[in-house]
């Protein structure tokens, strides 16, 4: 019974591993995709963001079927995630820097729960995950809660430290750790890695002061999304300069999450270290 019920945890083990690193080539692809948007010029006339991306797959042939996959793949990433956040999967210092750390890929697996969610419902064509601008919408309903101002400041704040925290963690390599690459035989692979990981954290600095301003002006309508972020870089002197770097830039994101499925230490905890994790 005893060599039964370890099989059985190890091949849990197994599985979510599968569905993490399959989660990472899904967002991997979404990136991809969304850089070929930005690079590309928004096809049809779509905005350069994750959600446009999707939809983008969706109108492919077998576009539902490959828009299921994808969902498959979103889901286990964000069980992935909530492992990271809730059972320390990847073992940081029981410290406040761990602990911000593990808040952060909470936030994460709650962002791309939508995403998931909003794949699964154009898969199976519920019409659920409208592609309106949900920045603005959830900003909006932020705002008319009790503190609602100091709320949306707050979610700002929150994105402004997962920018800086971004272009740390490529500048100063940090992602190495939870890599099995060789860097030195890879450059053209690190150096991937450090320019995506740049790149979406100057993309999160410009979400942040949209919304930290939103805050400011007490006007939901002032914050945005990465389409926003990338509209606004454009209207730049050197705007359509910036604007294909930053594409260069998220493509590497993208090649950064292939990068992952392939070569991240991925250690489920087991049933017995996920128990011993829940606060109850």
């Amino acid at each position: 019974m005893a060599m039964t019920r370890q099989a059985a945890e190890r091949s849990a083990t197994e599985r979510l591993e599968w569905l993490a690193r399959a989660g990472y080539a899904a967002r991997g692809l979404v990136y991809v995709m969304v850089a070929g948007l930005v690079l590309l010029g928004s096809v049809g006339g779509g905005s350069p963001d994750s959600k446009s991306a999707l939809q983008l797959l969706l109108d492919q042939p077998f576009g539902r079927i490959w828009l299921g996959l994808v969902a498959v793949a979103l889901i286990g990433f964000v069980l992935w995630r909530l492992m990271q956040a809730i059972a320390n999967a990847d073992n940081h210092p029981e410290n406040a820097k761990g602990y911000v750390a593990r808040a952060g890929m909470l936030v994460s697996a709650i962002t791309y729960s939508g995403l998931a969610f909003y794949a699964v419902s154009h898969a199976l064509q519920m019409g659920g995950g409208g592609s309106g601008d949900g920045s603005r919408s959830w900003t909006a309903w932020l705002m008319r809660q009790p503190f609602g101002p100091y709320l949306v400041g707050i979610v700002g704040l929150c994105i402004l430290g997962a920018g800086l925290a971004l272009i740390f963690k490529g500048i100063g390599r940090r992602y190495r750790r939870f890599l099995s690459l060789d860097a030195h035989l890879h450059p053209a692979l690190d150096l991937a890695c450090v320019f995506g990981l740049v790149a979406k954290g100057v993309v999160f600095l410009i979400v942040a002061s949209f919304f930290l301003y939103a805050a400011f002006a007490v006007d939901p309508d002032q914050a945005g999304s990465t389409a926003d972020a990338l509209t606004w870089v454009r209207q730049l002197p050197f705007g359509a300069a910036l604007y294909i770097l930053l594409g260069l830039g998220l493509l590497s994101f993208g090649l950064y999450g292939f990068i992952e499925a392939r070569y991240r230490r991925v250690q489920p905890p087991s049933l017995q270290q996920a128990r011993q994790a829940m606060p109850i």
